[in-house]
């Protein structure tokens, strides 16, 4: 076999990040091969081929284009995602949303406490949740000032708002969400984003381990670098579109069924499992050719991080035994039938069934979380030239 190089030393001899290696991965670009225990090796060829040929580009006619954009608000690698360099797997255990929207936003976690406020526009009866979201925000753009600036603060101004608005414009299903506080010995978690959410998702009452499950969700989703939405958001805020409408963008390109819209698929994955087994779910997925939903992911070559995190806390809610043992099951049989690891959106399935929200819970939970990253993209495509994102089209019409 082919002479491997393990991705810091694939790193090393291009002279970039082992993030660029992962991204040259997700593009096509270059393929890894399964190492030792989650590693993933490369070969020495291509990498030589990559290096004297210097950075790859792509036309529109291959998988991916790829695009190259300097930023200091989030990597990606395979250990994990960091925001400002800190791994949010350990914010996500420690600090509330709130929090970590402040050091996306301002490069600090906030040490204050005070409740977001926001507005309360109405929503349609029985409408879909990821789209009441979608309308909310629309309403906070209407009523915007015709002037904002575009200042850090400004734009985390807007960011409190905009998200506390999204939160409490939504409709109630439940009141029951006890005097909570979270695991950093933080402000009581019933004031804070999550515990203002659990009542507009679950039926349920909530108890501290699964309102800190949902505190490490938003976190754990609040940024994931160049996703599909954030390069619109920053390409709108390169053409100085105020946050309002930014954040409306992104909300636009998130409801793509292959973005925002992924984890509805796999948790009918995970229904299908409770229902009948998850062999038999599993294979019936193969049978008719179909992919595993929530399985897999471009970024990362094993498990996704954030799952793993999602799933450790999940482990410590006593109502979570029978959907996390079927969700294992699930696991275990795609690893056999397709080679995929779980990503986030599977490990977002269970945390919804386990909390008994309706599927559409985990898109609205992902569009409240990803503002905030998406306005951290805004404050600091701001700060770059404007309107840098003019590519040329070859023409091959009539």
């Amino acid at each position: 076999m082919a002479n491997l190089l393990t991705a810091h030393e694939a790193a090393n001899r291009m002279g970039v990040k082992v993030e660029t290696i992962y991204a040259y991965v997700s593009r096509g670009i270059l393929e890894s091969h399964p190492g030792p225990g989650r590693t993933r090796l490369f070969d020495a060829r291509a990498i030589e081929t990559l290096a004297r040929r210097g950075r790859p580009r792509q036309s529109s006619r291959s998988t991916s284009l790829n695009m190259l954009i300097e930023t200091g608000v989030t990597s990606l690698a395979a250990d994990g995602v960091r925001y400002r360099g800190r791994l949010n797997a350990e914010l996500a255990r420690t600090h509330t949303f709130e929090q970590v929207a402040h050091l996306l936003w301002l490069g600090a976690l906030d040490p204050a406490h005070s409740p977001w406020r926001g507005e309360h526009y109405p929503t349609a009866p029985g409408i879909d949740l990821p789209n009441a979201i979608r309308v909310i925000a629309a309403h906070a753009l209407s009523h915007a000032p015709t002037e904002i600036g575009r200042s850090a603060d400004d734009v985390a101004a807007v960011g409190r708002h905009l998200i506390a608005t999204m939160t409490d414009s939504l409709p109630i299903m439940s009141a029951r969400i006890p005097q909570l506080v979270v695991p950093n010995g933080g402000p009581p978690i019933r004031s804070s984003i999550a515990g203002r959410l659990w009542g507009k998702f679950s039926v349920s009452a909530a108890t501290a381990s699964l309102l800190t499950a949902l505190n490490a969700t938003l976190v754990l989703l609040a940024d994931h670098e160049l996703a599909a939405s954030t390069l619109a958001v920053r390409v709108a805020a390169s053409a100085h579109a105020n946050p309002y409408a930014v954040a409306t963008t992104g909300l636009g390109v998130l409801s793509g069924t292959l973005h925002g819209g992924a984890s509805r698929p796999a948790r009918a994955l995970l229904d299908d499992a409770l229902a009948h087994g998850a062999g038999a779910a599993v294979t019936a997925l193969a049978d008719a050719g179909r992919r595993a939903p929530g399985f897999g992911h471009k970024v990362y070559p094993g498990i996704d991080p954030r799952a793993d995190v999602l799933f450790e806390l999940l482990q410590r809610s006593s109502t979570a035994h029978r959907v996390l043992a079927v969700a294992d099951d699930v696991c275990t049989e795609v690893r056999k039938r397709f080679d995929r690891e779980a990503n986030i959106d599977f490990a977002m399935a269970t945390f919804t069934h386990v909390a008994d929200m309706p599927p559409d819970a985990a898109g609205a939970i992902m569009a409240i979380s990803r503002t905030a990253g998406w306005l951290a993209h805004a404050i600091e495509e701001y700060g770059e030239v404007p309107l840098r994102f003019r590519p040329r089209a070859r023409y091959v019409g009539p």
